[in-house]
C-alpha cells in the first residue's frame, strides 16, 4: 500500500472527518436551496440575487450570523473536497477504466467543491465574488487565445455534458448507489427527490454549457454568464417563466436530497 493510499484509508476511518464531511452536504443543500428559491424568484418577477453560488452565499452572509456559517461552508466544503480525493485515491474497481473514470469523476467533483468553497472564504474575509462575471472573464480569455473559439465549444461541450450526465444519473437512479437508502416511505421519498433534483440541476448546468457554445460562436464573451444566465435564459424562452419555476423548485428538492445524502451517503 502507497503512503498516498494509507493516508486516504486513515482519513476515511476518522469519525470525524466522516462528520465534517457530512456537513459538507448539509452546506450543498443549503446552497442549492437558495439557488432554487432566488431561481423562482425570477421567475415570479421578483428579481433578486444572482441565482448560482455566489448569490446564495452573499444571502448566506447576509444573514444573522452570516459569517460565522461561512466559514463553516468553508470548512465542510473543503473536508468533503478531501473526502473525495481520498475516494479517487483509493478506488478498487476491478475494470481499470471504470477505475479511472471513477477517479476523474472524484476528482472533478472535489474541485468543484474547492471553487465554492474558496468563494465562501472570500466573502467571509470581506471580499466579493460573481460567478457570472468570472464566467465572462473565463471565456474572454479563452477566447484570446490562439484557437481560442474552438477551446470555448470544447469547455461548453463539457459543462454541457456534465448537465447531461446529473440528467441522465437522476433518471436511471445511478446515485442510490453512493447511498444506504432506508426502507419504508423514507426510501421512496429519497428516491423521488434525487431523481427530480439531479435532472432539474442537470437542466441547469446543461444551459450553462450551451451559452459558453453560443459565447464562442458569436465571439461575445458577455454570453457566458454561469448557472445564473442559464436560469435567467430560461425564463425568455417561449412559457420559460414556468420552465424556470419548475427547474428552480427542482433545485429546491435537490438541495433536500442533499440533507438526506448527509445522513445517508456511504461513507
Amino acid at each position: 500500500m502507497t503512503s498516498a493510499t494509507a493516508a486516504a484509508d486513515k482519513a476515511q476511518d476518522s469519525t470525524a472527518f466522516r462528520v465534517t464531511a457530512r456537513v459538507g452536504y448539509v452546506v450543498l443543500g443549503l446552497l442549492h436551496l437558495l439557488i432554487g428559491v432566488i431561481a423562482v424568484s425570477i421567475a415570479t418577477g421578483a428579481g433578486g440575487d444572482s441565482a448560482d453560488q455566489s448569490g446564495a452565499l452573499q444571502q448566506v452572509r447576509d444573514a444573522p450570523l452570516g459569517t460565522a456559517l461561512l466559514w463553516v461552508i468553508v470548512v465542510g466544503l473543503a473536508a468533503l473536497a478531501v473526502w473525495k480525493i481520498a475516494e479517487a485515491i483509493v478506488e478498487r474497481d476491478p475494470d481499470s477504466k471504470k477505475r479511472w473514470a471513477h477517479r476523474a469523476k472524484d476528482v472533478g467533483t472535489a474541485i468543484a467543491y474547492v471553487a465554492i468553497a474558496v468563494t465562501a472564504f472570500t466573502l467571509a474575509t470581506g471580499g466579493s465574488s460573481e460567478s457570472s462575471e468570472s464566467s465572462k472573464t473565463l471565456s474572454a480569455q479563452i477566447l484570446a487565445m490562439p484557437g481560442g473559439v474552438v477551446l470555448l465549444v470544447v469547455v461548453g461541450l463539457g459543462v454541457a455534458a456534465i448537465g447531461v450526465a446529473f440528467v441522465v444519473r437522476g433518471i436511471t437512479r445511478a446515485f442510490e448507489k453512493s447511498l444506504s437508502i432506508p426502507g419504508g416511505n423514507t426510501g421512496r421519498g429519497i428516491r423521488v427527490f434525487g431523481t427530480v433534483g439531479y435532472i432539474a440541476k442537470g437542466i441547469a448546468v446543461g444551459v450553462a454549457g450551451i451559452l459558453f457554445i453560443v459565447a464562442a460562436l458569436t465571439h461575445d464573451p458577455n454570453a457566458a454568464g454561469g448557472i445564473d444566465a442559464a436560469l435567467r435564459s430560461l425564463a425568455s424562452l417561449p412559457f420559460g417563466q414556468i420552465v424556470l419555476w419548475v427547474v428552480g423548485a427542482g433545485l429546491v428538492v435537490y438541495g433536500v436530497f442533499c440533507f438526506a445524502r448527509a445522513r445517508y451517503a456511504r461513507m
